[in-house]
């Protein structure tokens, strides 16, 4: 990850200061595996630069953006450039306080705490990824003010306190607009710095797919990246909803044409099928169509 850091241009001091961290701040050998390898890259040196000073300070994150800006990619980017376990905590309706401290269980006869994500990651120095933080409850919410402000500590009741170890970070992300999700409370958002995630380049948005397919051709590099740009600016002047601009769905369905299927079936199940509207769904069809000829086959897409 770091030597992908030189590449994208990131500044040689923060690497260096990446690599002091790395190296005082070891990892338990039974955590290991909670390290992550992440599939694809984010690509954004302001950005990057922006998460990795505000990590190296001792902030928490919460990366602010609409849909498909790559803030859960950069969240488990960041865990692996630092070479930091890490807990991915989906906030929805049923998550409590308990879910994310621990809660009693039977153990060899007596009760002992089931440690909850929040905890684990507290005790081990992991990064907590906090997914979609403004779905969260007002129980939940409660929780988190001790653990993310100077105090740093989380009380558990009938058990003890505990410190947040000195390299456990909280990511947060959230998206406006989702069902079922509201306004960031002011306490909640003073214990964080905010990157507002800007929507992903053209040029890095090709630079992401050759990565995943460096088989493709310019001609269809460019294409996809545009097709991609073209259903963002419908979604942006609202003649489409977000369901179909989908960078994932763009991906898989990429991936299903390098396994053979016909270009506009892929697209087809990968982006156009995620709108149930009939209405909608034609307007994408158009959209790729004006990007795609019809029956476009494996070997006109790839360089094999």
């Amino acid at each position: 990850m770091l030597d992908f850091l030189r590449k994208e241009g990131i500044s040689e001091r923060l690497i260096t200061e990446i690599d002091k961290f790395r190296k005082f701040y070891k990892v338990d050998s039974k955590m290991e595996y909670r390290i992550p390898s992440p599939k694809y890259n984010y690509y954004g040196n302001d950005v990057w630069e922006e998460a990795i000073t505000s990590i190296l300070c001792g902030e928490n994150l919460l990366l602010v953006g609409s849909k498909a800006t790559g803030k859960n990619v950069l969240a488990e980017n960041l865990a692996a450039v630092f070479a930091r376990p890490s807990w991915d905590i989906s906030f929805h309706v049923n998550t409590d306080s308990s879910s994310l401290i621990g809660t009693d269980t039977f153990e060899n006869g007596q009760v002992v705490l089931r440690r909850g994500p929040i905890y684990e990651c507290a005790a081990w120095g992991g990064f907590g990824v906090l997914d979609e933080i403004n779905m969260a409850k007002n129980d939940s919410v409660a929780v988190l003010h001790a653990t993310l402000d100077y105090r740093r500590i989380i009380d558990v009741p009938g058990y003890d306190k505990i410190k947040v170890d000195d390299a456990g970070r909280f990511i947060a992300t959230m998206n406006y607009g989702y069902a079922g999700t509201r306004e960031l409370n002011e306490a909640l958002a003073s214990r964080f710095m905010v990157i507002n995630m800007p929507n992903i380049s053209t040029k890095n948005l090709k630079k992401m797919l050759y990565k995943e397919y460096p088989n493709l051709k310019e001609e269809y590099l460019e294409q996809f990246a545009g097709l991609f740009k073209d259903l963002r600016l419908k979604s942006e002047n609202s003649e489409i909803s977000t369901k179909s601009v989908d960078l994932r769905g763009l991906i898989s369905a990429i991936n299903l044409m390098d396994k053979g299927l016909e270009a506009n079936k892929a697209l087809q199940m990968g982006i156009t099928n995620k709108s149930f509207d009939d209405f909608e769904r034609k307007l994408v069809e158009d959209v790729i169509r004006l990007r795609l000829p019809d029956k476009l086959e494996r070997e006109e897409i790839f360089n094999y």
